[in-house]
């Protein structure tokens, strides 16, 4: 049942972000102040419905519902509980719905700390982060569905979740990896937000900074965690030369320290502007190398 509520939850999560991708959009082109207003509410939504898929399928590792795929394919009976439930992001399309989930969540707390920003500023950038949202759903509900079910017949037993992600290092480095690579989808959306609108002066650099600043500490955690793991696990040369998923963090980790930088440019003095844009443009795209990298 919690696979089935899962999968529906998947499909709840897209159709909020078809919704936020769209009316906002049309409310600030054509001034209705309700449609843009919605904007807040179907993150809310949407990010509530990832949010109960991510804890279906928490639960099908915690029950061992070894006729869940992902979960047959990356846990057994025998694993430990903190890894069966870091279990969840240990494989490809765990990792995509936890990349979901943080982007809605990313999505949500604009709607609460983004008061002091105009509403139509707030319309767009929700827009963008939906259309953000509808790309990886859709990929995530045709090509690589963590809810698959292996039916009629099914083990008795997993596989095993990869030898190497049973560390704790391993266990906290991909969530805190991912909260940084996510975060950087925030001033992307700003860039396309203010590229649309036509207008990037102090305040934009005022509300985009402080989203940079978070996806840059969090990225850092993430880069760091790793290359712990990797020296330890790997001997020396292990913090970035032999790991290909460290390499690809620490190329947008460049990106947002620049971006950073450039921000408070922008807003000290507001110049920088087409160097900004471009970098919070890069700065994402590097993450989603990184992402399927990883």
């Amino acid at each position: 049942m919690a696979a089935e509520i899962g999968h529906l939850s998947l499909w709840l999560a897209l159709a909020a972000a078809l919704c936020l991708s769209v009316f906002p959009l049309i409310g600030v082109h054509r001034n209705i102040l309700a449609l843009q207003w919605y904007a807040r509410p179907l993150a809310w939504v949407q990010w509530l419905a990832l949010t109960l898929s991510m804890v279906c399928l928490g639960y099908s590792f915690y029950i061992n519902d070894f006729s869940v795929a992902y979960v047959a394919n990356h846990s057994n009976s025998a694993l430990p509980l903190a890894y069966r439930l870091s279990a969840i992001w240990g494989g490809h399309e765990g990792s995509l719905l936890l990349w979901g989930w943080m982007l809605g969540g990313w999505a949500a707390m604009v709607g609460v700390l983004s008061r002091s920003v105009p509403l139509h500023m707030v319309a767009r950038v929700l827009s963008v982060m939906g259309m953000i949202s509808v790309g990886f759903l859709l990929f995530m509900l045709l090509t690589s569905n963590p809810f698959d079910r292996i039916l009629p017949w099914f083990p008795l037993d997993g596989a095993d979740l990869n030898p190497l992600l049973q560390d704790p290092g391993l266990a906290f480095h991909p969530p805190f990896l991912y909260l940084g690579y996510v975060g950087l989808s925030m001033t992307f959306s700003f860039a396309v937000a203010a590229l649309i609108e036509g207008r990037v002066d102090a305040a934009w650099g005022r509300w985009v900074r402080p989203w940079t600043l978070a996806a840059w500490i969090f990225l850092t955690i993430g880069i760091a965690l790793g290359s712990w793991w990797a020296y330890y696990e790997l001997g020396w040369g292990g913090f970035w030369f032999w790991d290909p998923v460290e390499n690809a963090s620490f190329m947008p980790w460049l990106l947002a320290a620049a971006l950073l930088h450039s921000a408070i440019v922008v807003e000290k003095r507001e110049s920088l502007k087409s160097w900004t844009i471009l970098l919070a443009i890069l700065a994402f795209g590097f993450s989603l190398i990184g992402t399927f990298i990883v």
